[in-house]
C-alpha cells in the first residue's frame, strides 16, 4: 500500500488467481454506477477486470464484501490502458456509465431460489424489481432497462408438467391461479393471455430493451410468438382441441432466435419442441462442459462483454431447456457458447429492432440436474462460478450499451 498516496485507481482483477469473489465484484461495480461514477470494463484483461476511481469508501466496500482489489498508481494505470489499446492486443476498455434498472418476470410468491438470476442478484447485492403479467400488459416494462425471464411457459401448457405432476397439489393450484389471472385480465384462455404478454415483451425489446432468458423461457417464448393465432394446446390444458395440422401453420418469421423446429404434441412428454437438446444429448455429467467463443474486443465489444470470464471452458448444467439444437438457430443469431461435439449451443445472443436478447440454456449453473423440491444452491459455496458470471455479464451490458451504439 506504499503507492496509495500517489494512487488514483483501483483495479478489481477478474482472473482466476487474482479474485476471491467474482460474483460480488459485479455487485460492487453496479453499486459504484449508482453513485454516478463511471467504471472502465477492461475486456479480456485479466478475465475482464474493472477499473474504478480510488477512494477510501470504495476500498472499504471491497473489504466488507470480500472482494480482491489492487491499488494502482497513475503510471501503472496508464501502462495498462496503453497495453489494452494496442492494435496487437485483443482487449478493449469499455466505459460503463449508468446502472441499468432491472426487472425479473416472476409470479407473486415465487421463491428466489427457484431462479438462478434472482439468487445471484441477491448474492451480488444488485437491486431488482419483480413484475408479472398485469404489470407487463399495463406497459410496466417501459420503466426498465433489463428484463429477465426464467422457468416460464408462454405457450399456456403449464410447463408441460402434466405427465408427471397432474395429480400434484402444487400443479393443480398453479393451474387454477393462472386461469384466475387470465380471467381477471380479460382472457378466456391462459394461452391467449401468455401470448399477449409475450407480444408486449417482444415490443419492449424491439423498442430498445434488453431481455435475458434462461431455461424454458427461451424456447417457449419463441414458440408462443410463432404460434400466434393458432391453438397448439391439447384439451387438458385449455379445454378444447388444438388446431388441426398446427405444425404446418407455425410462422418462424415471428421468432427471435429459432427456426425450423418441430413442436412436441404429446402432453405427457416433458418437452416443448425439437429446439431443446435435453432428450437428444448423450453426454455424461463428468464430461459435460461448453466452451465460450472468442471475439474481437475492439470490433465486437458486445459479445466480448457477454463472454468475459476467467475460463473459456464452463461446466454444463441441465434444465427443462438445457441447450439449443444448433441447426435450429437463425443465421443472424450469434452462438457464444457451445458443445461442438454434440451440435448444441448453450449461450446465444441477437438483436431485435433497437434492442438485444440473450438466451442461456439450463436452470442453475451450480446445480447440475435441478429437480422439483431440491434444496437451493448456496452461492457462498460458489463465489467464483464461471456459469453465474455469464448471467452477471448480461446485467452490466446495458450500462455500456448506449455508449457502444454511438461509436
Amino acid at each position: 500500500m506504499g503507492l496509495q498516496a500517489f494512487a488514483s485507481y483501483i483495479l478489481i482483477p477478474m482472473d482466476a488467481e487474482g479474485q476471491k469473489n467474482h460474483l460480488k465484484a459485479y455487485g460492487l461495480t453496479y453499486w459504484i454506477l449508482t453513485k454516478d461514477q463511471k467504471v472502465k470494463w477492461l475486456l479480456n484483461y485479466r478475465g475482464g477486470s474493472f477499473l474504478l476511481p480510488d477512494s477510501e469508501t470504495i476500498q472499504r466496500e471491497c473489504q466488507i464484501r470480500g472482494i480482491s482489489f489492487e491499488v494502482l498508481s497513475d503510471a501503472k494505470t496508464e501502462s495498462i490502458l496503453a497495453e489494452i489499446s494496442s492494435p496487437s492486443q485483443n482487449m478493449e476498455a469499455v466505459v460503463l456509465e449508468k446502472a441499468p434498472k432491472v426487472a425479473v418476470y416472476t409470479p407473486k410468491g415465487k421463491l428466489p431460489w427457484d431462479d438462478a438470476v434472482t439468487m445471484v442478484l441477491q448474492y451480488a447485492e444488485i437491486p431488482y424489481e419483480t413484475i408479472y403479467d398485469e404489470e407487463v400488459l399495463n406497459d410496466g416494462l417501459l420503466l426498465f432497462d433489463w428484463l429477465h425471464l426464467h422457468h416460464e411457459d408462454f405457450t399456456g401448457q403449464y410447463g408441460k408438467f402434466y405427465g408427471a405432476y397432474k395429480a400434484a397439489s402444487w400443479y393443480i393450484e398453479e393451474k387454477k391461479e393462472a386461469e384466475a389471472l387470465a380471467t381477471k385480465l380479460g382472457y378466456s384462455k391462459v394461452s391467449d393471455e401468455k401470448l399477449a404478454v409475450a407480444l408486449k415483451i417482444r415490443d419492449y425489446v424491439i423498442g430498445g430493451g434488453f431481455m435475458f432468458a434462461m431455461c424454458s423461457a427461451t424456447d417457449s417464448f419463441d414458440i408462443a410468438l410463432s404460434a400466434e393465432g393458432i391453438d397448439i394446446c391439447e384439451p387438458m390444458f385449455d379445454g378444447d382441441a388444438s388446431s388441426p395440422g398446427y405444425q404446418n401453420k407455425i410462422d418462424y418469421n415471428r421468432t427471435f432466435a429459432f427456426t425450423g423446429f418441430t413442436l412436441e404434441r404429446n402432453p405427457n412428454i416433458y418437452e416443448f419442441s425439437s429446439i431443446d437438446m435435453t432428450r437428444k444429448r448423450m453426454i455424461h455429467k463428468s464430461t459435460d462442459y461448453f466452451s465460450l467463443m472468442e471475439f474481437s474486443a475492439k470490433w465486437d465489444p458486445i459479445p466480448t462483454m457477454l463472454c468475459q470470464n476467467h475460463t473459456a471452458l464452463v461446466k454444463g448444467f441441465m434444465g427443462q431447456t438445457t441447450s439449443f439444437t444448433r441447426d435450429e438457430i437463425k443465421s443472424n443469431v450469434l452462438v457464444m457458447g457451445e458443445t461442438k461435439s454434440n451440435g448444441e449451443a448453450k449461450y446465444i445472443h441477437g438483436i431485435k429492432g433497437k434492442g438485444f436478447f440473450t438466451f442461456y440454456g439450463g436452470h442453475d449453473p451450480e446445480d447440475y440436474q435441478h429437480r422439483v423440491g431440491d434444496a437451493k444452491t448456496e452461492l457462498d459455496l460458489h463465489p467464483n462460478s464461471p456459469g453465474y458470471r455469464l448471467i452477471l455479464n448480461n446485467i452490466l451490458f446495458p450500462a455500456a450499451r448506449k455508449k457502444k451504439q454511438k461509436t
